[in-house]
């Protein structure tokens, strides 16, 4: 989405201002309405135009489908050995950046994992709705790996075959490797080849804008073949979606209090008393960067080391999105529920490493592109096509705003454990802030 959300934050650049009517994501959203609405005229009123029209408009949204996946694979691979990089100096720079980043990584898999662990038993118990079945791309999922055979692809013996089937697992495993020994080699030779893949990515970003100029238009076109093959009962499966990564985001919120009550030492009314300005701000901005004087005074408030909230909480804004990552994996596996591909806990945990891997690589990535980037590779992992990612791109708006809130709220846990006081003594429960 073109907010300032967390979903699809660029950390550099300065909080953007409310939804307009002219803007990236209003457009889409408009052509999703306008597709769904048409769609579900054309099948209710002259259902004998049916065929036709979705002759005409299912190239269409494949097209343009086609045109913003093929950036994908380059663009996670540049963005995951780039990264790499960048949080091997940063953790040489400091011992606080680097327990932060220790923490961060750590947190952020526990974060996608909450996210599996709440949406798959939320999705058994209220199962995705009829309408929901549209969301099915033509594209068929991939064949289920054999129980107990999963973790022979990881290693891929042909990395050039690996990307070229878009096997998402494998290629992040040799996008890791890859980064690692670039930071072995000789420097002049390392800041060369960084280069290298800082220009692949930011080629493949502009690459990316130029597809999504005509984004309302290949939302249209996929929101039509929905609307006419499910009715209204597409607009009741996109609320169920909303509502599932909404459900994502705020378990990821609750943790972020139990965990700091346990590790930060400090109760979660007061917790909650000092956090509640900045969640406040997130739910009106979505944009964790907005949120960071907020962030300063509340850590401040509680009595966290200045020395370390400075350090913590400007990195935590750049690369520490838990509530994303958690619905990140949420999309995945609503998407590959949808298509039903049989999910294992052996399918499910790569995907959660996939998804932690990826959201902690794709910093400062602009709008749209950040949520095919970060969902795309987790999707694949799991085995189900991306066909239905523009339609869910477009209804945005509101799980982000609970993703900017689950990640403000888990930034500000994550200072006040690296910062609380070093006392013998419990010093904050509830009556002393």
């Amino acid at each position: 989405m073109a907010t300032s959300g967390d979903a699809m934050n660029h950390a550099s650049a300065p909080p953007r201002p409310p939804l307009g009517w002219n803007t990236p994501s209003t457009r889409i959203l408009i052509g999703l309405a306008i597709g769904l609405a048409a769609g579900m005229a054309v099948g209710g009123q002259a259902p004998h135009l049916s065929e036709p029209a979705l002759a005409m408009t299912t190239p269409i949204g494949r097209l343009w489908l086609d045109a913003l996946t093929m950036t994908v694979v380059p663009l996670v691979f540049g963005l995951l050995v780039t990264a790499i990089g960048s949080a091997a100096s940063s953790a040489s720079a400091g011992g606080a950046t680097a327990r932060a980043m220790a923490w961060f990584s750590a947190l952020l898999i526990g974060a996608c994992a909450i996210g599996a662990l709440v949406t798959l038993p939320l999705l058994d118990w209220l199962p995705i709705p009829d309408g929901g079945l549209t969301l099915r791309s033509t594209q068929a999922p991939s064949p289920p790996v054999e129980q107990g055979a999963w973790f022979e692809g990881l290693i891929p013996a042909n990395p050039v075959k690996a990307a070229a089937e878009t096997s998402m697992t494998p290629l992040v495993v040799f996008a890791l490797f890859f980064g690692f020994a670039m930071t072995r080699i000789r420097e002049d030779l390392r800041i060369s080849l960084a280069r290298v893949f800082e220009g692949l990515v930011e080629t493949m970003l502009v690459i990316v804008r130029w597809v999504l100029l005509a984004g309302p238009l290949g939302v249209m076109a996929l929101g039509f073949g929905v609307g006419a093959q499910a009715g209204g009962g597409a607009a009741g499966a996109l609320l169920h979606y909303v509502l599932t990564v909404v459900f994502a985001c705020l378990a990821v919120t609750v943790a972020a209090y139990i965990l700091v009550a346990l590790v930060g030492r400090i109760s979660p009314f007061a917790f909650a008393r000092r956090a509640g300005p900045v969640q406040a701000i997130a739910l009106g901005t979505q944009s964790s960067l907005a949120c960071l004087p907020a962030m300063i005074d509340a850590s401040s408030a509680m009595r966290t080391s200045v020395s370390v909230s400075s350090v913590v909480l400007p990195l935590a804004v750049a690369i520490f999105r838990a509530a994303s990552g958690a619905a990140n994996v949420a999309v995945a596996i609503y998407l590959a529920k949808a298509h039903g591909v049989a999910l294992t806990p052996a399918t499910v945990c790569v995907a959660v490493l996939v998804a932690a891997a990826v959201s902690l690589a794709a910093v400062g990535l602009p709008a749209q592109v950040s949520f095919f980037a970060t969902i795309g590779p987790v999707a694949l992992a799991l085995g189900a096509p991306l066909g239905a990612l523009p339609l869910l791109l477009a209804v945005e708006t509101i799980p982000d705003l609970f993703r900017t809130l689950g990640n403000v709220t888990a930034d500000l846990a994550v200072t006040r454990i690296l910062g609380r006081p070093r006392s013998s003594q419990p010093v904050e429960a509830s009556h002393a802030l």
